[in-house]
């Protein structure tokens, strides 16, 4: 990999523009493929029916972000294959679970077949929610979703339209800071590369210059516009910090880095 990761037609891993469409095209064959190797790397770390809200190993059951969801009706988006939705399901909520990849929701259904808690899956792109307007009491994912749209501030807006009044979105995602330092997760990833401020999207492209992979990085105070605009009331954002008896390396979340900077941003919003 070159220093210079502008040039459009640098083979491998550039920073440019990728709009809506070349993203969701992208992401949706990258799942696809990495849905079953994905499962078997971080199957066990994750569980089969639980929400962890991120790399730092922080369950749903201990941080209790979303209270009691008995009797909810709850859609998780880019939910991979479910086991928040699994969870969730075992908690009492109706829930719907839904991705992008064809892929993932494949292995969704195979830990449905093995599981007392399977729960329905939808295939859509979360910027274009299949479901009527204020539907839903509770629209969640973790890591799901948010940093894989051009568009976030679209997603914030369909999330915002399928939620009754009193409904809530909560989501986690990377914290934005940890774009400005190397994805690494030894000392060289405690050293700031890049601005804060540069919300070019990290590309992962062919020969010919075709997306592959795509992420979106947005600031804090974009995250929280976003969720102004769609007219969402912001009541918390979470910072888990590092557990001490997680020794797990999660390609650039580890230890190290988690003692020292935040990893996982989780957003709690409301529609009024």
């Amino acid at each position: 990999m070159t220093d210079d990761l502008s040039t459009p037609d640098h083979f491998g891993v550039v920073r440019r523009p990728a709009e809506q469409a070349e993203t969701a095209a992208a992401n949706r064959t990258w799942w696809d493929g990495e849905a079953v190797a994905y499962y078997l790397e971080h199957g066990e770390f994750l569980g089969d029916d639980e929400l962890v809200w991120g790399p730092e190993g922080v369950h749903e059951a201990e941080l209790n972000v979303l209270g009691d969801v008995f009797g909810l009706r709850v859609l998780e988006i880019g939910a991979g294959a479910a086991q928040g939705g699994r969870y969730l399901l075992s908690r009492g909520a109706r829930v719907v679970s839904s991705d992008l990849s064809a892929g993932m929701l494949h292995q969704a259904a195979a830990l449905n077949a093995q599981s007392a808690h399977g729960v329905p899956l939808v295939q859509c792109d979360a910027v274009y929610l299949p479901f009527g307007d204020a539907t839903l009491d509770l629209v969640v994912t973790a890591y799901g979703a948010v940093p894989f749209v051009a568009d976030s501030g679209r997603l914030m807006r369909e999330c915002a339209r399928v939620l009754r009044p009193g409904g809530r979105l909560v989501f986690s995602t990377t914290h934005p800071i940890r774009w400005a330092f190397p994805d690494a997760p030894g000392p060289e990833g405690l050293t700031v590369r890049q601005s804060y401020f540069d919300r070019t999207a990290y590309v992962e492209q062919d020969e010919h210059g075709r997306a592959t992979y795509a992420e979106h990085h947005r600031t804090l105070g974009d995250r929280v516009r976003e969720l102004t605009a769609a007219g969402l009331v912001l009541d918390d954002l979470l910072e888990p910090e590092w557990p001490a008896n997680n020794r797990q390396v999660w390609g650039g979340w580890s230890p190290l880095r988690g003692e020292l900077i935040p990893g996982t941003a989780i957003y709690v919003a409301r529609k009024p």
